[in-house]
């Protein structure tokens, strides 16, 4: 176990505190929070180490500095940044630069256009720090960098020590004879990607295809230069983030000292996990410098408790070490997907001793479960559906993209704060974009104590990659450590090994135009090309080192069983809606695949957001700053979100009422994709929506946005992903009712139907018996608008249903038969009222008529609802819970409620 973090107590969902995965003991454990045997077991190997030949580790995060690289024409033009400042590792030159005082804010306003210069020019870090001469009389010191974004020369004492190439892998160097006892100099020198690799690719035949080119004339049109280089796609500009290029050491730096032997992994390989038993193989990889006997033991503790102990005799051989040891527990308890059982870990403690002292010891958690990613052949075509424990998983999430612009300012509360608010919304998948980074340990150990299945892609976003072998050489290295260092967490169901690369290839214009212009021998060699690298190095890769997870080459595709993006075969990415034509949101129920991996629409962030990076004459939709903040489309993406609300809800009154529609309009559209996936159970047996969050504030498909709050959508996630669902659908003038559950149990329950005016007098009450079946979804009513308005007039009614469980309502869902922009609403009288209530504060809200899609919010103050953006009805209050650090006071006078009622100009009510 962690002997630097404790154990989270079982009462809490785990977040505070938590332990990398995998821990190599290099030095006596500070703090201990275990059962007496662990505890008595630290104490001892605390007492041996001083005589045994554990690695030990000295932190070179602290005490560098930064300057632009002396000579270059950079220092000329930004003299402010010539001298020495400050700098933060991890970090980045960006963060570093901020921090300096030497730049503003690089998301306030349009400060990206003047910033870009950043990532143009060449950096240089250094760093001052003592070795002992007890360091340097180890037999092996090396220099370990577990990240450098991305070009870096490193000389140690004046040597050069490495050249890096590659963001994403971890370089570890021998030191020992660069050292010497005392002060000694560590130098790192950046590059720009752009400014290396542009001259290079202007001499070239061609560019291969990339994703989005830079709007700020640094690389030519169709000459982007993030194709050739091992970095963060999305941080070259995406069409929802800025193009910020970074540099920087953007993780942990420190020198690891060692004698004979060393631990380098610990894994525990689940070759069989059943409800009786789970046969392991704990394996580990040791260095050794000389051949000789030694014993390797296992320890391991399970979540109510009981322990276990295995050990055996190996022998070394000078060089590379691997060892397996088996394990078998009885009756394990398993891991679960959040909703449907606990997220049970175990922790494993290895030791190897030598002459019986330890002479390394580390620790690894993880949870026992199986996974499966299905593929049966059935009447719709083949199937995609996720499968955990022999249990069938509806995958209900979204995407998600890095945290921010800088991964090295993401902290840890972040993190918990976006993972906590998935799970509340009911999601139990995320699926980790390929065009971003590989988050955290932190990050998956979140995952794993919240039940959040994570699909994790290889960093790969859209663009084509070169087709040569030194090219896939760095990316099978890269591959391979990930894969090592993730491959503990449950929480991983699958690796992907790209984002929209084959199914770009096959059907994009400018793709397909590129083809046809390099002619038929290139383009098999470019074709070949990215066969090798997802067919077969990353899949050898995970087949290798994590054969018990599922490998899946692109995203959309068939795993190269065919075409890409097919709706009746894997996963499919459907942008009809928002993209290309635009069409409108009813065109969801136009698409039935096996799996929709990608779909969304845009909205704003919240106004307490957009009042953060723009100023008061800011806030119009054209204006330069938020055209700036809006990347779909070279800014022109707020006249379609614009074109959505107007098709959907009328003329917005004023910027404010724009913010607030673009939501509602995202929120209720997904909706209908979501009520329409989720019905079609089997056929279809995943949801995940672009997009959970965002790197910056602005417009995009996120649900939360960069500081944090939740959008409407959000808000309906958690109804729409709850485990029982009514989903009325209309369409043609006809409704299927559709009842959902993703209860394991069936469930016999009640369906109340009632038709009611704006008023709330009810045209119809009655209620029926329902039955849910496990894991399904059951047509329960087909109702025609005749039938259910009896004459009454469309455009002031309402259809309400409420699936009831002994008589409470666990959903409901309403629908109306005209569009938003016909509904004669009335002003719905709205009163709100905050009050305390046992320590904490409720909000009751009522409504005198129909008040469609409520929203609450209180300004600049930040608070957190157990609901928001939905619709009451008249003389039915909703009582909700308000969690904030502002006083009841501070509520009461910011609060503020609205509604669609005066949020649309009136005669000005649709829009083609």
């Amino acid at each position: 176990m962690d002997s630097t973090c404790p154990i989270p107590d079982a009462s809490s969902d785990g977040l505070d505190g938590l332990p990398p995965a995998f821990i190599r003991h290099a030095a006596p454990p500070r703090r201990c929070r275990m059962p007496v045997a662990w505890l008595l077991a630290c104490v001892a190997w605390a007492i041996g180490n001083a005589a045994c030949a554990a690695t030990a580790t000295q932190a070179l995060d602290a005490g560098w500095r930064f300057r632009l690289l002396p000579g270059t024409d950079a220092v000329r033009a930004h003299p402010e940044a010539a001298g020495w400042h400050a700098a933060a590792v991890p970090g980045s030159v960006h963060t570093d630069l901020l921090a300096a005082g030497a730049i503003p804010d690089p998301f306030r306003r349009d400060n990206e256009a003047r910033l870009q210069w950043i990532g143009l020019a060449d950096w240089q870090y250094r760093l001052s720090f003592d070795v002992d001469a007890a360091t340097l009389r180890r037999d092996h010191v090396e220099l370990v960098f577990d990240g450098l974004d991305t070009f870096a020369d490193v000389a140690l004492n004046g040597r050069s020590l490495l050249a890096a190439d590659n963001m994403f892998r971890r370089w570890r160097v021998p030191a020992k004879e660069y050292l010497h006892a005392g002060r000694n100099t560590l130098e790192v020198t950046l590059h720009s990607p752009v400014a290396r690799l542009l001259p290079w690719l202007l001499k070239q035949p061609y560019a291969l295809p990339g994703e989005f080119d830079s709007a700020f004339g640094d690389e030519p049109k169709g000459r982007q230069t993030a194709n050739y280089v091992r970095k963060a796609n999305y941080q070259y500009g995406w069409d929802w983030g800025p193009r910020y290029v970074t540099a920087g050491i953007w993780q942990p730096v420190r020198l690891e000292s060692w004698d004979a032997l060393r631990l380098a992994d610990f894994h525990i390989a689940q070759a069989r996990v059943e409800a009786q038993a789970a046969d392991l193989r704990a394996q580990v990889a040791v260095r050794s410098d000389r051949a000789g006997k030694a014993q390797w033991q296992v320890d391991w503790r399970a979540p109510d408790g009981r322990t276990g102990h295995a050990s055996r005799e190996i022998e070394l051989r000078a060089g590379e070490n691997a060892f397996e040891l088996p394990i078998r527990i009885d009756r394990p308890q398993r891991w679960w997907p959040t909703g449907y059982g606990a997220q049970n870990l175990y922790d494993f403690h290895a030791t190897v001793l030598v002459d019986g002292k330890p002479v390394e010891q580390a620790d690894r958690r993880t949870g026992l479960r199986k996974v499966e990613l299905r593929r049966d052949r059935d009447r719709w075509g083949r199937g995609f559906a996720f499968a955990v424990n022999g249990v069938p998983i509806f995958a209900k999430g979204a995407n998600l993209i890095p945290f921010d612009s800088f991964p090295s300012r993401v902290g840890e509360a972040q993190m918990r704060r976006v993972l906590r608010s998935a799970r509340d919304a009911n999601m139990n998948m995320l699926r980790v974009w390929g065009g971003g980074i590989y988050p955290s340990d932190a990050f998956y150990a979140m995952a794993d104590r919240l039940g959040l299945m994570i699909w994790q892609d290889f960093m790969f976003g859209g663009a084509i990659p070169p087709a040569d072998a030194a090219f896939r050489d760095n990316v099978r290295q890269e591959a391979t450590e990930q894969v090592i260092r993730l491959r503990d967490h449950p929480s991983l169901v699958l690796w992907c090994g790209n984002n929209e690369v084959q199914t770009g290839w096959e059907s994009w214009p400018d793709r397909k135009a590129f083809a046809r212009s390099v002619g038929p021998t290139e383009r098999r060699r470019i074709e070949d090309g990215m066969r090798e690298l997802f067919d077969h190095t990353l899949r050898d890769a995970v087949r290798e080192h994590s054969p018990q997870v599922p490998y899946w080459a692109s995203s959309p595709s068939t795993d190269y069983e065919g075409p890409a993006n097919v709706p009746d075969d894997g996963d499919v990415h459907f942008w009809d809606v928002w993209s290309g034509a635009a069409r409108p949101v009813e065109a969801y129920l136009d698409s039935t695949p096996r799996f929709q991996s990608e779909y969304g629409l845009q909205s704003f962030p919240a106004m307490a957001t957009i009042r953060r990076f723009a100023d008061a004459g800011d806030l119009t939709i054209d204006s330069p700053v938020m055209r700036a903040h809006q990347k779909y489309d070279g800014g022109n993406g707020n006249e379609r979100v614009l074109r959505y609300v107007r098709r959907g809800y009328g003329e917005p009154k004023d910027f404010e009422s724009f913010v607030y529609l673009s939501q509602v309009m995202q929120a209720e559209g997904i909706e209908l994709a979501v009520d329409h996936l989720r019905s079609a159970r089997p056929r279809t047996m995943g949801s995940l929506y672009w997009q959970l969050n965002d790197v910056w504030p602005g417009a995009s498909w996120s649900s939360i946005d960069h500081d944090g709050r939740w959008k409407a959508l959000q808000f309906h996630a958690r109804h729409f992903y709850a485990p029982l669902r009514v989903a009325p659908i209309r369409r043609d003038g006809r409704t299927a009712v559709f009842l959902i559950s993703d209860r394991t149990a069936p469930l016999d329950a009640q369906l109340r139907i009632r038709v009611l005016d704006m008023d709330g007098h009810a045209r119809i009450d009655r209620t029926r018996p329902a039955h849910l079946p496990a894991l399904s979804s059951t047509e329960a009513a087909a109702l025609d608008d005749a039938a259910l308005l009896r004459g009454a007039d469309p455009r002031r009614s309402m259809a309400v249903f409420d699936l009831l469980d002994h008589g409470k309502p666990v959903a409901r869902h309403l629908i109306y038969f005209v569009p938003s922009t016909q509904l004669a609403l009335a002003d719905p009288g709205l009163h709100a009222e905050l009050a305390a209530d046992g320590g904490g504060i409720t909000l009751t809200v009522s409504a005198r008529h129909l008040a469609r899609q409520v929203w609450i919010d209180f300004g600049e103050l930040d608070a957190d609802l157990s609901d928001n953006a939905f619709d009451l009805l008249p003389g039915e209050p909703a009582v909700l819970r308000v969690d904030s650090r502002a006083g009841l006071d501070a509520l009461r006078k910011a609060l503020h409620v609205r509604s669609l009622w005066g949020a649309t100009i009136p005669g000005r009510a649709s829009a083609p």
